[in-house]
């Protein structure tokens, strides 16, 4: 992707731009009406939360028990009739059924009370045809051939914040490596993929956590995505005036006045969304791995080959995390049968991925962290179907990069605190860690 700006330029706007970044989404988690509260959902019985409960990096044993006893289930949900599915079967057949099975974000506005100018729109909350038609205007710049362009800017994004990771640190070297390192990341390589231009990058504020904690309601999460939406109409219009080198210049060149200011802003933000929470929890909760068994840590930084290590490495870490803990909630079209139980036409299926990919009917130890054994190719750490995440390749390429220089350069990398004292989210659709301190020697 074409790069006008002058070396020297580019580093410093990554560096304030990066700071800007982190700097914002670490002060939204604290600002009232974005941080969770446990109030919010107190009415909810506490089963009907376990889909998002963990304990520590792995999902709650009761989630697991459930799974093996009734791979669908229905949750105890007040006034809705909402399933469960935590089998991997079941919930390859619920993801792959388009037709049975509906993402149209109209069934829930209106039945909570939603307004719908907060509807989010974008892939996740379209069906065919209007999903075909969308998803063919992003999947030709996210073909391996034209991600592999991407491969010396990633690199060139990763040494960079390597390098304000270390200028971070203070005199005994801890640093946070969320704010410094696992954030920054995947956010600068979203913005060289949109195309959006430097001097607009101090307002690029699409990064926020709340879209994904359930415990503040619908209406925090859909205020936050209004937000984020409001500022990407901003970022078409000038692109619609002035088409840039990157993913909406080139729809706009190609397609013109076929695609909608309205599409584009979905399109855009379900990129971002996609991609940034995501990769900077994997990117966090991977060095978490790493770091308290290092055998991993030291297999990827003595290999002769880093990449070819860190390949199954991040394949199982993706299976072994799944970070995006459940599907969108799809809606069922007719009456049908997963799993031996009847769902009706209009209910909710909430698909459980990450006690999918810990189903043992996959293989023997599914609950352990084990990068030797074959790839789990289809792990549903992506999503499976029509929905699949279109940007998977380009988060396998950012994390395969990133280790691999993470323990080059930091040999000595470890924890700063003791593991229990680190704050995972709680009831977050995105499961992560808002802070990591590390010591860097």
């Amino acid at each position: 992707m074409p790069i006008a700006t002058p070396i020297r330029t580019v580093r410093t706007a990554r560096t304030s731009i990066a700071s800007w970044l982190t700097r914002r989404y670490l002060s939204r988690l604290r600002r009232k009406g974005t941080t969770l509260d446990l109030n919010a959902l107190s009415k909810l019985p506490e089963p009907a939360l376990l889909p998002l409960r963990r304990n520590g990096l792995d999902p709650v044993p009761e989630i697991g028990a459930l799974r093996d006893r009734e791979p669908v289930s229905r949750l105890p949900v007040p006034a809705v009739p909402v399933w469960l599915v935590t089998g991997y079967d079941e919930a390859k057949e619920v993801l792959g059924d388009a037709r049975a099975f509906s993402n149209d974000f109209a069934h829930l506005v209106g039945t909570n009370g939603v307004a719908e100018h907060h509807e989010p729109g974008g892939l996740g909350f379209a069906d065919p045809p209007d999903h075909t038609r969308l998803r063919r205007l992003l999947t030709p710049e996210f073909t391996m051939r034209r991600l592999n362009r991407l491969t010396p800017l990633i690199h060139s994004i990763i040494e960079e914040r390597l390098d304000a990771l270390e200028a971070a640190a203070d005199a005994d070297g801890r640093v946070d490596l969320v704010e410094h390192f696992a954030l920054p990341v995947p956010a600068l390589v979203i913005c060289e993929l949109l195309g959006v231009p430097y001097e607009e990058r101090d307002a690029f504020q699409q990064f926020s956590v709340a879209r994904f904690d359930v415990l503040g309601g619908l209406g925090a999460s859909f205020g936050a995505i209004s937000q984020s939406r409001e500022y990407l109409r901003g970022v078409i219009e000038q692109q619609r005036r002035e088409p840039g080198d990157g993913l909406l210049g080139m729809i706009i060149r190609e397609h013109g006045d076929a695609v909608t200011d309205e599409e584009l802003t979905g399109l855009a933000d379900g990129v971002l969304t996609g991609g940034l929470e995501t990769t900077a929890s994997m990117l966090a909760l991977g060095t978490l791995v790493m770091l308290q068994d290092r055998t991993h840590f030291t297999a990827i930084r003595e290999a002769e080959d880093p990449g070819a290590v860190a390949t199954p490495f991040v394949d199982e870490l993706l299976r072994h995390l799944t970070v995006v803990q459940t599907a969108f909630p799809r809606f069922a079209r007719e009456d049908t049968v997963i799993g031996g139980q009847a769902i009706s036409a209009g209910d909710i299926v909430i698909v459980s991925l990450s006690a999918a990919d810990r189903d043992k009917r996959l293989g023997p130890g599914m609950d352990v962290f084990d990068p030797s054994r074959p790839p789990a190719s289809s792990h549903l750490a992506f999503g499976y179907g029509i929905h699949r995440c279109v940007g998977a390749e380009l988060g396998r390429m950012e994390l395969r990069a990133a280790f691999p220089l993470l323990v080059e350069r930091f040999p000595a990398l470890r924890l700063a605190v003791e593991p229990r004292e680190l704050e995972f989210r709680k009831l977050s659709i995105v499961y992560g860690v808002d802070s990591l301190p590390v010591r860097l020697k």
